[in-house]
């Protein structure tokens, strides 16, 4: 192959994160909504019957389906769907950073503003337990709990050790993870759920300094 062909061929290229084909690829939303005259943060308690992660605290969301326009859309649709509201009662939908979980997934996250209140919310049994909502003020008053989990690097018996340096002794490098907690009452928000509000909460504190 000639150099002005390997150029041509890599120009038009956009960049993403590597491997991603391989990643599953989910979208969820932060909704806000007015209480009490101020933002409140709505949270989504899971199912008991749900088979991942049931009675654990999130947002709604949900995987990204081939038919969904992108990740904003999707993270519109099971809005809706989780919460039992049709699209005008969602607004302002913009994105936050996405992340990518050490579980082979990558997460899109937005945030959004949702005209209702608690009482009109018509929830999916199937997928939410309940509702609930927290002040914003707590969040931008209050620091996560932060705890880590260390992840060791085993590899498989037929790993070819003579192929690189220092072979079975090869300095492989432990890695953290950092889970978030908020604790608001009895509701323990944390996980990813909590790392996507710390950020969100950032934002906000970054653009009010500017």
């Amino acid at each position: 192959m000639e150099i002005h062909n390997i150029f041509h061929k890599i120009k038009d290229h956009e960049p993403t994160v590597l491997g991603s084909e391989h990643l599953r690829k989910f979208a969820v939303l932060l909704p806000v909504i007015e209480k009490n005259g101020e933002p409140h943060v709505l949270f989504e308690v899971r199912s008991s019957e749900m088979r991942r992660q049931p009675g654990e605290i999130c947002f709604p969301g949900g995987k990204i389906d081939p038919g969904d326009a992108g990740a904003k859309a999707a993270a519109i649709r099971e809005t809706e769907e989780e919460l039992g509201i049709d699209a005008g009662r969602l607004s302002d939908v913009h994105p936050l950073d996405y992340l990518i979980s050490p579980f082979g997934m990558i997460v899109y996250a937005y945030a959004g503003y949702l005209d209702t209140t608690e009482e009109d919310l018509v929830h999916n049994p199937a997928e939410v337990q309940e509702v609930f909502t927290v002040p914003l003020s707590f969040f931008l008053n209050e620091k996560p709990r932060i705890h880590y989990v260390s992840f060791e690097a085993k590899p498989e018996k037929d790993f070819p050790y003579e192929l690189i340096p220092g072979g079975e002794d090869y300095d492989w490098r432990a890695r953290q993870m950092e889970e978030y907690f908020y604790i608001y009452g009895d509701k323990v928000i944390w996980g990813l759920t909590a790392r996507i509000i710390a950020h969100f909460v950032d934002v906000l504190k970054k653009q009010a300094e500017e």
